[in-house]
């Protein structure tokens, strides 16, 4: 494999696009994330609240009945809308005026939200980012891949892109998709051929939850209508530093939680508009 492009400082600099003094939060996007489960509710609370430290204007989380104090209460700015089921989902309403979805965390296997993943991806052809769960079900059903809006992102960790197939570069060009696969230095693949990865981040990512994190910035970041690629590279670029940031101050790589990356996510953004 050649040798990727580095995701710079620079890069970001020339991409990122500062708030106008007269803006307001129509201006920033309309996103929905579903996620979340009995039992993993916790990385529907995660994407949530690092989607929001991303700048998306205006969030609405849809989760299982079980979630619903949990995200009214962990995370207030987002609206929360609920599946009438109490432990999984097993139908999407996508409330008016939403612009981009991200599907996966915490969301579990369950059949009818297979059968839910099935129905939606026939009627979305918007911007969309999945993960998590979302993987492993297109993993499932693999025919599925056809029905992906073009430029959708994938977020596979290397399990969940070995299930798929194990090669994002034949994901990328059969179907149009840009696959960010996470691990050390996480790797961006694009449809125009372009390979990228950053040199920020480091082990103490190594632990659940990190991955939902970067979800939920990527999905502000399109949101806020940063191209696909964009908001993908921009978002591994955030992600990583924001985690770079948060080891300064926590001194160790075993302490390190995703929530300290979420709460170092203002600083990385300083960065960007240096």
């Amino acid at each position: 494999m050649e040798e990727p492009t580095i995701i710079t400082q620079e890069l970001i600099n020339e991409w990122y696009k500062p708030r106008t003094a007269n803006s307001h939060k129509g201006d920033y996007g309309r996103a929905l994330l579903v996620a979340g489960s009995k039992g993993m509710m916790g990385a529907a609370l995660l994407s949530a609240k690092a989607c929001m430290r991303s700048g998306v204007g205006l969030l609405t989380v849809r989760v299982p009945e079980c979630g619903y104090d949990i995200l009214q209460t962990g995370i207030p700015e987002a609206k929360c809308d609920t599946d009438l089921c109490p432990t999984h989902h097993t139908h999407i309403e996508i409330p008016s005026g939403t612009e981009v979805i991200g599907i996966g965390p915490g969301l579990s296997q369950h059949a009818q939200t297979q059968s839910m993943l099935a129905d939606f991806l026939t009627q979305w052809k918007g911007a969309l980012v999945l993960d998590a769960d979302a993987l492993n079900i297109l993993s499932l059903h693999k025919e599925w891949l056809d029905l992906l809006p073009a430029g959708t992102i994938l977020t596979p960790h290397p399990g969940e892109m070995q299930r798929l197939g194990n090669d994002p570069r034949m994901l990328v060009e059969k179907h149009g998709l840009i696959v960010v696969l996470k691990g050390h230095h996480t790797q961006i693949f694009t449809p125009n051929g372009n390979y990228l990865n950053t040199l920020h981040g480091n082990p103490g990512m190594a632990v659940g939850g990190s991955g939902d994190v970067l979800t939920g910035i990527i999905l502000a970041l399109l949101a806020q209508h940063y191209p696909a690629h964009q908001a993908a590279c921009m978002g591994v670029w955030l992600h990583a530093l924001a985690a770079d940031l948060a080891l300064r101050d926590h001194n160790s790589h075993e302490s390190l939680l995703p929530s300290d990356i979420i709460a170092h996510l203002g600083e990385a953004f300083s960065f960007a508009y240096c």
